[in-house]
């Protein structure tokens, strides 16, 4: 079966040349117009990744994308026009996988759904785990927990722990971080590797407190080592 792409966006000349692309590209395409058709399309078509504009009638692209995380941690990328950092780190906390400013090139667009698509059925194929003291990485349940609590992360969130714990006791690059999640080094976006680890941060500390897991190496990058608690 091929894959779906649910594309959330209200210009249809945008629409039409995704939608080109897209099907060329052997993915099978559902699009709808405006925000209060998107969490139903969503429930309905059960895509395997969203393309989600930022500026929608009837209901903000950010609202819609807190929404379908509610529901299911399905791929979501974003597409807008807004160039404010602030937005696009607004959209990564809540969730979205990665982040695409308008004017776009289609073919990047592609490139991009692939990458994303190339990470998730990685993970999914692995038959390891990663253990960091108490912290395990399950690579073919794409499953966390850090003593007996699970982790609930999004697929970016998954993929920048576990490359941490697979290099235990290293450093890693916000640019080596960014290539485990995106497949390929966009050195304008190395600022979503901060947002992700600032989440990831958030969820740790909702589970298990205050205690350190993730360390920043101020002017060279995160770096984990093993998990005491």
């Amino acid at each position: 079966m091929p894959e779906k792409i649910l594309i959330v966006e209200d210009e249809a000349r945008i629409v039409r040349t995704l939608r080109l692309y897209l099907e060329r590209a052997g993915f099978e395409v559902t699009a709808v117009s405006d925000g209060k058709q998107a969490i139903p399309a969503f429930q309905k078509e059960k895509p395997t990744l969203v393309l989600l504009d930022l500026n929608l009638p009837q209901m903000d692209g950010l609202d819609i994308c807190r929404d379908m995380r509610k529901l299911h941690d399905v791929p979501i990328i974003m597409l807008t026009a807004r160039i404010e950092e602030t937005d696009r780190l607004i959209g990564l906390e809540l969730g979205a996988d990665d982040y695409i400013t308008k004017p776009f090139s289609p073919r990047e667009v592609v490139a991009r759904i692939r990458a994303v698509l190339r990470r998730a059925q990685h993970s999914s194929s692995q038959n390891d785990t990663l253990r960091a003291g108490a912290l395990l990485v399950d690579l073919a349940g794409y499953r966390v927990w850090l003593g007996d609590h699970q982790l609930s992360l999004t697929q970016s969130e998954f993929d920048i722990l576990a490359a941490l714990a697979a290099h235990k006791g290293r450093v890693l690059s916000r640019l080596q971080l960014l290539d485990a999640t995106q497949g390929i080094a966009f050195e304008g976006f190395e600022r979503t590797i901060d947002q992700h680890i600032k989440n990831l941060r958030k969820k740790i500390k909702t589970a298990i407190g205050d205690l350190p897991v993730i360390d920043t190496v101020y002017g060279v990058g995160y770096r984990l080592d093993s998990v005491d608690l």
